[in-house]
Order: structure tokens, then sequence, then C-alpha cells
């Protein structure tokens, strides 16, 4: 019996407290809540590792910046058939998803002068050569007019053509500020394992993206410097076929560049 109360009224209690939802007796003492002690602090959970720092151009996998992951596989590259392989493995250009094949280079490495273009065309995506269709064909003829020739056996009369994107753009589209920059530090870094003497920019897009200044029907036929190298900007072919009067401006660049080469012989 509790202290004060008969039977009856405890028993009146007990049943008022069930009817209220308790029905387990906890202790038989009344604890006061405020009086406990502050609760332990949680333990430390151990810090998580840090994530470990990778040197710039080292990550080339998804999401890494196209531009350093080109600069860096193309540096590491010792020579021209390890370039090529690595611009056949960089994956950050959706152009490579529509070409049949990289476009690398053809004619003879070390030549005097090498010719920078645009990007394949048709007929160069599905041979894996560049100006290989009828611009090619009058690039052929323009260049055997002052006796060079893409597949001369020496040097001094051989060309070496390259493109600034490997890969063809759809509907043989303008290429983007975005696609040229991205694969640049390829074509700078064929340029010096390729060693010529003197450069043609032939074409808007090589200038745009070696020079910084588009425009070429007025950049043509003056001398810069370009990439450590005196580089003469043309019309691209594919220009005089549609325009058959700027023959003679291109035949006179071509004069231009013969001369040039007997200066620095």
């Amino acid at each position: 019996m509790l202290d004060g109360l008969d039977h009856h009224a405890a028993r009146a209690l007990l049943e008022w407290q069930m009817e209220l939802g308790a029905t387990e007796a906890i202790g038989e003492t009344p604890v006061n809540r405020y009086d406990l002690p502050a609760a332990a602090p949680a333990p430390a959970l151990p810090a998580a590792p840090a994530a470990p720092v990778i040197p710039a151009g080292e990550d080339a996998g998804v999401g890494a910046d196209p531009v350093v992951a080109a600069r860096a596989a193309a540096q590491a590259a010792p020579d021209l058939a390890t370039l090529a392989a690595a611009l056949a493995a960089y994956d950050h250009c959706e152009l490579k998803r529509g070409a049949r094949n990289t476009v690398f280079a053809d004619g003879r490495p070390g030549a005097r002068i090498m010719i920078i273009g645009e990007a394949p065309g048709r007929d160069e995506d599905i041979q894996g050569l560049p100006f290989v269709g009828r611009a090619g064909r009058l690039l052929d003829r323009m260049f055997a007019a002052i006796d060079l020739a893409r597949d001369a056996v020496d040097a001094e009369s051989a060309l070496y053509i390259t493109n600034i994107l490997p890969w063809r753009p759809p509907e043989n589209r303008r290429p983007t500020a975005e696609e040229c920059a991205m694969l640049l530090p390829f074509v700078e870094r064929h340029v010096e394992l390729a060693g010529p003497d003197l450069l043609v920019l032939m074409g808007n897009t090589p200038c745009s993206a070696i020079l910084g200044r588009g425009g070429i029907t007025r950049l043509r036929g003056n001398w810069v410097e370009a990439l450590d190298r005196p580089a003469l900007p043309m019309v691209h072919p594919a220009y005089l076929l549609r325009t058959p009067a700027a023959k003679r401006e291109a035949w006179a660049d071509l004069l231009s560049l013969k001369a040039r080469l007997k200066e620095i012989a």
C-alpha cells in the first residue's frame, strides 16, 4: 500500500494510470531527468584520407581538361610514331566518334616544308591521309610547279603534310575554336618532331588556331613567325577550286616560298 493511500484509492490510481497507457513499471522511485549528467561526447570518427593530388596533365580520364590532357599526351611522345598513337588514343574530341580514320600525316618527315591544313574531308576520312581529294590533287600540282612533292625522297624537294584536326567534322563544317584548342598541342608537338624549316598555313583554320588571327585573304602572302619558324599563310586549294581568279595570287605565294627556301638553304 502506498503511503497515505488505502487499498481502494491505490487501486483506483493504478487503473487510471493504466488507462493513460502506463503498462510497465520502470522503477520504484521517481527519476529527475534534469539531474542526469551531461551525455558523453560521441567518439570522433577517423578523418577520411585526403584525395591524392594529381599533377596537372596526368589525369586523362573522364572530366579531365581536354587541353591539359592533350598537352600531356603530346609532350610525352618521343617520336612521330608515338605521337600518332597518342593522337589516335585521345578520346576527348567528339569528332573522333563519327570519323572512320584518324588522319595523321602524309609525305616525308624531315622535309624542309610542312603544310598544315584545316581538317579531313570525305576522301581523307576514307583513306586516312590528308589532301587526297580534288583539293589535294590541286595542291600536288601547285607544289609540283616549284619542284616540291609529298612523295619526294630527299628532304630538299619533299613535302610533309598534316591538318589542325585529325578527324572529319560532320558535313565538312568549319572546325570550332574549342576543337582546334584541344588538338593544337598535338600539332605543336608534331612540328617539333618533324623539324621543318618553313611552315605553310593552308587556309583560315590553321591561321586562326596557330596565329590567333583569321581572314586568310588578308593574311595570305605575308610571312609571319609561327611555332618558332617562318610561316606563310596561303589560301586553301578548295578555295581556289571555287575561285579560279585567286590562282594568280596563289602562284605568287608559291614563288615567295621557293625564294625563301633558297635564302635559308
